[in-house]
């Protein structure tokens, strides 16, 4: 048997393309919030090309995107607001400590995410597209 080749959307740098629109949720408070949206759009741009290449597997979108997103921007609402609670930090100072903690989250969320994420699809939808006797797909 030979060695199994990476998958281009979860095993190499193009991955981290999936994570553009933490780095636009991070930088929310400084920047336009068309920015934002366009990170968002590279994002989805990968997730396409991920649900593309694994066609019936597309719902990794959902590890993907959504919920890496709204884990950061929440992250990063809630620390502007305990910023503003908490210190007496000037509003730009504030923006600047709450991009930075957003950015520093975006490593420690990808591992639980997509864990999470793949046991939760493991345990229900995968179940209804897995041919039978076919394993569930390796971690």
């Amino acid at each position: 048997m030979g060695a199994e080749e990476p998958d281009l959307y979860r095993d190499t740098w193009v991955r981290y393309l999936g994570y553009a629109n933490e780095v636009g949720e991070s930088f929310r408070p400084l920047v336009p919030v068309s920015v934002v949206w366009a990170s968002y759009g590279v994002a989805t741009a990968y997730v396409t090309a991920d649900a593309i290449d694994k066609g019936r597997k597309a719902a990794t979108g959902l590890a993907s995107v959504a919920i890496p997103g709204f884990t950061i921007n929440r992250l990063c609402a809630a620390s502007l607001a305990l910023l503003g609670t908490l210190t007496r930090w000037p509003l730009p100072l504030r923006r600047w400590t709450t991009t930075a903690l957003g950015l520093a989250a975006i490593p420690f969320i990808i591992t639980p995410i997509d864990r999470t994420v793949d046991f939760l699809m493991d345990s229900s939808l995968r179940k209804l597209y897995r041919a039978p006797g076919e394993p569930p797909a390796p971690h």
